[in-house]
């Protein structure tokens, strides 16, 4: 897809960090209205972190919030099945080509995106699968999100670069509040010096409700 229309609608940093093509493949009209949050953590999440996983995604559905996530196995998986199962909606945002899921065992997942929800890559057909590929797609899809929720990530996970991106565009980023009080993890405490919030039982709530529509002057772009 050509996203020459779309850099004219970003600020300068956004543009800095926006993909020159996206490949698309669903029901595009996901970009198109509605808050996208971004539901992330580790690939090797424990039984705890896909409990929370569940529970905040069933939440951002009942907010009416499309969920987005990265298609990889752990946290990602979960928020995007339970958006499915709960009557919401989902993006994946890929570090792979459209037609290759990654992990493998998620590909029968990535086609019932592709045919009922949306799935996007900014990597054409053929494009080698490397690690660096996931860091990019982290800032893709940190753009196409108002805000990022980080469910679990230890101190070297690259979670953190979601966050970090996400942070860079001026986007909201929530931390949960058992990561965000781990004094094993340094990076959760340096990224709310920089305006990262802790979401916790309490406040998840009020803070779904007041997610701001960021994104939203970039309807016209796809």
């Amino acid at each position: 897809m050509d996203i020459e229309n779309y850099n004219e609608l970003l600020t300068e940093t956004e543009r800095k960090h926006s993909p020159k093509q996206l490949f698309l493949a669903g029901n595009n009209e996901l970009l198109y209205f509605k808050r996208r949050v971004s539901v992330v953590g580790s690939r090797k999440a424990s039984k705890e972190g896909l409990i929370r996983a569940k529970i905040i995604s069933k939440a951002l559905v009942k907010h009416d919030i499309i969920v987005v996530s990265g298609l990889a196995a752990g946290i990602d998986t979960m928020a995007h099945i339970t958006a499915i199962e709960s009557g919401g909606h989902t993006i994946a945002v890929l570090g792979t080509p459209l037609s290759k899921a990654y992990p493998k065992q998620n590909s029968n997942l990535l086609e019932i995106i592709k045919k009922d929800h949306l799935a996007i890559s900014q990597f054409p057909e053929g494009y080698p699968s490397q690690p660096k590929n996931f860091p990019i797609r982290n800032r893709t899809m940190a753009l196409i999100s108002d805000a990022t929720i980080i469910i679990e990530a230890g101190e070297k996970s690259g979670t953190r670069h979601q966050g970090w991106e996400a942070l860079r565009l001026g986007r909201e980023v929530y931390i949960l509040e058992n990561v965000a009080n781990d004094p094993n993890i340094t990076w959760a405490k340096e990224m709310m010096d920089y305006g990262a919030q802790s979401l916790s039982r309490e406040n998840i709530d009020l803070i779904l409700e007041d997610i701001p529509y960021l994104t939203s002057k970039l309807e016209d772009a796809f």
